[in-house]
């Protein structure tokens, strides 16, 4: 249930209230926005008689949450979620972010040219893998920590976020000091012990779809990191499964405003996962963005052609630069910023 307390309630009658919540067997997360503190309740609620608490003192109004996801819905946060980072780079809001990088960290060289790339461009997130989850065990796997610790280095050079994906437990804590945001990949949308895990920890995650699962799905996994504390989720669309072969998967523009009917956090849209080819990555950046993306996520490379993964979905850097102009026009005319 959510309990939306009074623009001038006090602490005081907020503690009474979540209290009274806890006392009745249910956990409460809190969230205050800019008029009002909202305090979901999490459990069984289906009993409760909601009156009770309407009575005290402090409180608009109650209603039971009827979506199977309590934390990521659009009633936990009315206003919608803005996640930030200490380069005071955000992702939701009115300004457009981009994330940019290699789908893999191979060298120094080629991380610190892209690192510059993407600066110069105006982006303020560098993306890098360092554990490569790939259909083939005999494809590049990664550099591991060594290659994190190297788009570490390169992101604080050039003032940048940098955003890693992370695979397995094992690999959370090691990966704390070089992440400035986790990226959980569409294999790992479901591994629920994973997103626990990330429940725990105080830095933002992305969480792309997988690839056949329902929005609802995804806001479900959302929910398991959010109900350990973490709100600062960020959903991504990558692109799903279907039964068309022209592209490596099928990008479903509709999904962004369909989440941002239903949950107050910011989506992000990945063209180059979408799509898998490199010549319809502009369209569709440009597509999401004019669709609601609150970031865009590309791969680009020096060589893209010669990149050790994702070599076709991946751009060169003019047809990044050529990408960042076009989408200023497209986040202008929506009303948005990048």
């Amino acid at each position: 249930m959510i309990v939306a307390m009074q623009e001038k309630a006090t602490e005081d009658q907020i503690d009474a209230v979540t209290n009274a919540m806890m006392e009745a067997g249910v956990n409460v997360h809190r969230t205050t926005g800019v008029s009002q503190t909202i305090l979901a309740g999490v459990g069984p609620t289906a009993s409760l008689d909601l009156e009770t608490f309407e009575q005290l003192p402090g409180v608009l109004n109650v209603h039971r949450i009827t979506a199977p996801y309590k934390l990521a819905g659009r009633a936990f946060r009315p206003e919608g979620t803005v996640v930030e980072f200490p380069n005071g780079a955000k992702i939701g809001g009115n300004q457009v972010a981009v994330i940019a990088g290699p789908c893999a960290i191979e060298n120094s060289e080629q991380i610190f040219t892209i690192a510059k790339c993407v600066k110069a461009a105006g982006a303020k997130f560098l993306r890098g893998g360092a554990f490569k989850p790939r259909s083939s065990p005999y494809a590049f796997q990664g550099l591991g920590i060594p290659g994190l610790k190297l788009m570490h280095e390169a992101a604080e050079e050039n003032g940048l976020m940098a955003v890693s994906e992370v695979m397995e437990l094992s690999q959370i804590e090691a990966m704390l000091p070089y992440t400035d945001c986790f990226q959980v990949g569409a294999r790992n949308m479901q591994n629920f012990n994973l997103l626990r895990e990330l429940g725990q920890i105080r830095k933002p995650v992305l969480l792309k779809r997988g690839i056949a699962a329902t929005i609802e799905e995804l806001l479900l996994s959302s929910e398991y990191i959010m109900s350990g504390g973490n709100y600062d989720v960020i959903l991504c669309e990558r692109g799903i499964r279907t039964y068309e072969t022209s592209t490596r998967n099928t990008m479903d523009i509709s999904a962004i405003p369909v989440v941002h009917k239903l949950s107050h956090l910011p989506i992000v849209g990945d063209p180059s996962h979408g799509t898998g080819r490199r010549d319809m990555v502009a369209p569709m950046a440009k597509a999401a963005v004019a669709a609601g993306a609150d970031a865009i996520l590309v791969e680009i490379h020096p060589n893209a052609d010669k990149a050790a993964s994702d070599a076709a979905q991946t751009l060169y850097f003019d047809q990044f630069e050529k990408l960042m102009a076009d989408l200023c026009v497209i986040a202008t005319a929506v009303g948005r910023t990048l």
